[in-house]
């Protein structure tokens, strides 16, 4: 049986906000290192949007090792998206899912396989209503953002 892990960044005072946080060379190894342990990632339009821009490091390395490192995994692992106003996808390993969180994550759970994750805090928020998530990683960025959402 899979484990269904919640991995996020936030603030000292709660708020998920990707701009909140600087992210230096420690997180991406350490995200990378997550990646390549994982079957699969969940993601939310917005995230998934936003995790995009990883593949321009692909196309054009920046020469900075963890970012780079951190490109390819991404790009790697399979990641399923849900979204009420995409169709499609134009990242080779993501695919849409045609199920809802609920069905799709129960199914994925009763699989053999390596850890799932879930890096969208949408996608968070219903599964840990549900009691689907088995773990929480949190990264914890050393700012109080004062605003944003929690």
């Amino acid at each position: 049986m899979r484990k269904i892990i919640a991995a996020i960044n936030t603030t000292l005072d709660g708020i998920c906000d990707h701009t909140a946080g600087v992210p230096d060379e420690e997180i991406h190894q350490h995200y990378t290192e997550l990646l390549q342990e994982a079957d699969a990632i969940l993601y939310g339009r917005i995230t998934y949007q936003l995790m995009q821009y990883w593949q321009t490091l692909i196309k054009n390395p920046s020469g900075e090792k963890s970012m780079d490192d951190f490109a390819m995994a991404i790009n790697n692992v399979p990641k399923i998206v849900f979204s009420h106003s995409l169709t499609t996808t134009d990242w080779d390993s993501a695919t849409m899912s045609n199920q809802t969180i609920e069905e799709t994550v129960l199914k994925l759970k009763q699989q053999d396989g390596a850890p799932i994750f879930v890096g969208s805090r949408s996608l968070i928020i219903q599964l840990m209503r549900l009691n689907l998530i088995d773990e929480y990683q949190l990264c914890v960025h050393p700012v109080v953002a004062g605003t944003g959402m929690p």
